[in-house]
C-alpha cells in the first residue's frame, strides 16, 4: 500500500484544509474540541454547509448525491475534519437508513426519503433494540400487524440515541407469526415520529443528560408503502446496515486527534516533579495505544479501498467496530487518569455558553469522567463486541 499522497490528493488536502478554515463556525469546533456536543441547532447548521459543499454524504453513491471520492480522500477529509474540531454527520440518516433506502428501496421510496436526508430537512433516529432483545435483536418484540393499507405497531424501541430531535425512526418490527424462525419475521418500517400514538421518554445518563431514550408504539398505523423491501426480509436489510454502522465506528481519525491532545496535555501536566509525558509507565500505555491505533488505521484503510470499488462492507467492518471502539475506551481511561480527582466535579452541559461559574482544575480535564462513562457503551451498539468476536470467528476465521 502507498502510504504517500500523490499531488493530485495534496491538492484535495489543501482544498479541504481551505474549506473548514472558511466555513466551520468558530464556535461549534470549540465545543467539539472541548469533547461536548454541538446542539440541534448548530449540527444541522453545519450538516447544511457541507451540502451545499457537496460534501455531505462521501459514502453514497454519485447519482444519489454522493461525493464520488476514492478511499484516500476520505480518508483526508476524516483526518482533517477531525483535527478542525468539526462535527461528525449524524449517522442515523446518511450512514445507516439512506444506504438501506438507495439499495432496498423502491424508486418512489428513493425520491421520497433521500433528497431530504442529504439536505438535513428531516432527523432520523434508530428503533433496533428493545428492553428485552438489544444483543439478540432477532427476539424483538414489536409488533405490525396489517390492517388493509397499514401496519398497526405496538411495542416499545429504547436506547434511541437523540430520539428527542428525530422527526423519523426506521424500525425493525415482528410481521412474521410464531411458528417463524426469528430472523425470518422481520420487516423494516419508517415510521413519521409525529404519527398518534408514539410517546418518548428520556433516559437520564450518569451525566444528567438525556441523550438516549425509549420511543413507545401504542396502536401507531403506518402505511404500507413505508416498508422497506419485502415483508419478513428485515433481517437481510438490518445486517447490511450494521456493517455500514460498524464500520463507521472505528473512529480512527478521532481516536488520532484525541490520543495527539492527549499526548500534548501530558506534557504540560506535573507528576511528582516532572511532567507526566516522561513517565515510562505513562509511555508505555500511550505506545501500546499507538500500536493499536496504526494497525486499526491500516485496516480501515483496506476496508474503504473495497468499499471503493462497489463491494458493501463485509465481516471486516466487525474487526473495526471491535478493535476501535476498544481504543476509543482505552484513550478514555488515559484522560481520566491524567485529569486524576480533576475530572469529576462537572457535567459537560455545564460547560454550555451560558456557563459563568467557576472552573475547577484544567479546562479538559472537566469532561474526562463524564466521557469515560458514557463511553461504555461503545463496545455495546451495533452489536456487542462479543456478538463481533463470534462474527469474526464463523466469517473470517471459518471456526
Amino acid at each position: 500500500m502507498n502510504i504517500d499522497f500523490s499531488e493530485q490528493e495534496l491538492a484535495f488536502q489543501a482544498e479541504v484544509r481551505a474549506f473548514l478554515q472558511a466555513e466551520l463556525p468558530a464556535q461549534t469546533s470549540e465545543k467539539v474540541k472541548q469533547g461536548l456536543r454541538p446542539s440541534k441547532e448548530q449540527t444541522v447548521a453545519w450538516q447544511k454547509i457541507l451540502h451545499k459543499k457537496g460534501w455531505m454524504a462521501p459514502n453514497w453513491p454519485v447519482e444519489y448525491g454522493g461525493t464520488g471520492w476514492n478511499s484516500t480522500q476520505r480518508f483526508i477529509w476524516e483526518t482533517e475534519r477531525t483535527a478542525f474540531g468539526a462535527p461528525e454527520v449524524v449517522a442515523f440518516g446518511v450512514k445507516m437508513v439512506a444506504p438501506v433506502i438507495y439499495t432496498y428501496g423502491n424508486e418512489e421510496q428513493k425520491q421520497r426519503f433521500l433528497p431530504d436526508i442529504i439536505q438535513s430537512n428531516v432527523w432520523w433516529c434508530q428503533g433496533y433494540s428493545e428492553p428485552n432483545a438489544g444483543s439478540d435483536l432477532a427476539s424483538l418484540r414489536t409488533a405490525a400487524v396489517q390492517d388493509g393499507d397499514d401496519y398497526v405497531v405496538n411495542g416499545t424501541k429504547t436506547w434511541t440515541t437523540l430520539g428527542q430531535y428525530a422527526d423519523w425512526i426506521f424500525c425493525l418490527v415482528r410481521t412474521g407469526g410464531p411458528d417463524m424462525k426469528n430472523q425470518e419475521a422481520i420487516s423494516f418500517l419508517l415510521i413519521d415520529m409525529k404519527t398518534p400514538g408514539i410517546t418518548v421518554s428520556p433516559i437520564y445518563l450518569l451525566d444528567g443528560t438525556p441523550e438516549v431514550n425509549e420511543v413507545h408504539f401504542d396502536n401507531v398505523r403506518v402505511p404500507v408503502t413505508n416498508r422497506i423491501g419485502e415483508e419478513n426480509k428485515g433481517w437481510t436489510y438490518a445486517k447490511y446496515l450494521l456493517t455500514h454502522e460498524r464500520t463507521g465506528t472505528a473512529r480512527v481519525a478521532g481516536s488520532k486527534q484525541r490520543l495527539t491532545a492527549l499526548k500534548a496535555k501530558a506534557a504540560n501536566t506535573g507528576d511528582g516533579g516532572q511532567v507526566l509525558s516522561e513517565n515510562p509507565a505513562w509511555q508505555q500505555k500511550v505506545a501500546e495505544v499507538e500500536i493499536e491505533l496504526l494497525a486499526l488505521e491500516y485496516t480501515e484503510l483496506r476496508t474503504l479501498a473495497a468499499v471503493s470499488t462497489g463491494k458493501a462492507p463485509g465481516p471486516e467492518s466487525s474487526m473495526l467496530k471491535l478493535i476501535g471502539t476498544e481504543v476509543q475506551q482505552a484513550i478514555d481511561e488515559l484522560n481520566v487518569e491524567m485529569a486524576g480527582y480533576y475530572g469529576l466535579p462537572f457535567v459537560p452541559e455545564q460547560l454550555d455558553d451560558d456557563y459563568d461559574g467557576l472552573m475547577i482544575g484544567p479546562e479538559l480535564a472537566a469532561n474526562s469522567a463524564p466521557a469515560y462513562f458514557n463511553n461504555r457503551k461503545a463496545t455495546i451498539y451495533g452489536g456487542s463486541n462479543e456478538i463481533q468476536t463470534n462474527i469474526i470467528c464463523k466469517a473470517i476465521l471459518g471456526l
